[in-house]
């Protein structure tokens, strides 16, 4: 399927337009003639006047409704994201009623207003960690261990279930490998000022696998998902088409930054030692530790998905490697 006309141009809704995706899948849904309206839950100056501008909450059904009416294609990014486990076991409901929810709601106004496509953007969490190195496909059975990835992996089967009056799928799932970029959340903003500072000092010989994919290509992926006729019902990991390691991850963020390579690492497990007694005692202390044990796992945790599906299908060729990617995202934050 081609791009829409520009002499009749398609309305598009993205909800979640302001996280870590949103801008430039907006940006780049303008660039292609549509008509763009975004829900989001107060007032924001970040979108042009070109931008229509619905202020509701995808947990209020009605609010929903109003966003959806008229729209040809749905963008599904808002969700309540991962946290420290400790304070998302104690919010669970809140998880549920924004991740499984508020899709509900989304999917019930699509369904309704009988939108063409939804694009569901998910997560690879969803497939869980394992103690022997795997490279996680589609096929791979979702194992989440976190409330976070359990109610992601939910929100993906209420996706699932919008179709036409005929039967034919409406939704595509995009389940996501770490978003960088201008507006990304998460340990790499951390990371990426550490190192500015030079404050950084790595843990462990970094040999753990990850996953990435740089925001303006996501955009391209999303969108490739929302014209293509092979892609409804489909379920497509996006990432580079790499497998990284740590390592290499941090290397392409010194050399963007140009800092010197770190000369040692610190030792993992007398880290994570130190670090949950520092949290024991904080704990004791009615405080809390500056560096939680969590954040630990998170930097050294192997996590590697194959993306060559949306490749093969869908023909999304990823333009921008660890280094050039980077230097973008260093420069929109203002590090270079």
């Amino acid at each position: 399927m081609n791009s829409v006309s520009r002499l009749s141009p398609k309305r598009a809704l993205v909800t979640g337009a302001t996280g870590a995706v949103g801008p430039a899948l907006v940006a780049l849904l303008l660039e292609r003639g549509y008509m763009v309206r975004v829900l989001v839950r107060g007032e924001n100056g970040r979108f042009s006047p070109n931008v229509e501008t619905i202020i509701g909450d995808i947990t209020d059904p009605a609010a929903v409704q109003r966003a959806v009416a008229g729209c040809h294609l749905v963008f599904h990014l808002a969700a309540k994201l991962h946290l420290n486990p400790a304070e998302a076991s104690a919010i669970e409901a809140e998880y549920k009623r924004v991740n499984v929810g508020g899709t509900k709601n989304v999917v019930d106004a699509a369904a309704t207003a009988g939108v063409e496509r939804l694009i569901f953007f998910s997560t690879i969490n969803v497939y869980g960690t394992t103690t022997t190195p795997q490279i996680f496909d589609e096929s791979s059975t979702p194992h989440p261990e976190t409330i976070y990835a359990q109610t992601k992996l939910t929100a993906e089967n209420i996706a699932l279930s919008l179709c036409s009056p005929t039967g034919e799928p409406k939704t595509v799932i995009l389940r996501l490998a770490s978003v960088y970029g201008a507006n990304m959340k998460g340990n790499y903003v951390q990371i990426l000022r550490w190192v500015s500072k030079g404050l950084f000092i790595p843990v462990g010989q970094g040999q753990n696998r990850r996953t990435l994919i740089f925001d303006q290509d996501l955009a391209h992926a999303a969108l490739l998902a929302a014209e293509h006729a092979q892609a409804p019902g489909q379920i497509y990991n996006v990432a580079d088409g790499q497998i990284h390691t740590f390592q290499k991850i941090l290397e392409a963020i010194y050399q963007a930054l140009n800092r010197k390579k770190y000369r040692f690492t610190l030792p993992l497990w007398p880290l994570r030692t130190g670090l949950l007694l520092l949290e024991k005692t904080a704990t004791l202390l009615g405080l809390h530790s500056p560096i939680a044990p969590f954040m630990l796992d998170k930097l050294t945790e192997d996590m590697a998905v194959c993306s060559q599906k949306i490749q093969r299908e869908l023909g999304f060729i990823p333009q921008y490697n660890l280094l050039n990617g980077w230097q973008l995202t260093a420069k929109a934050l203002n590090y270079l």
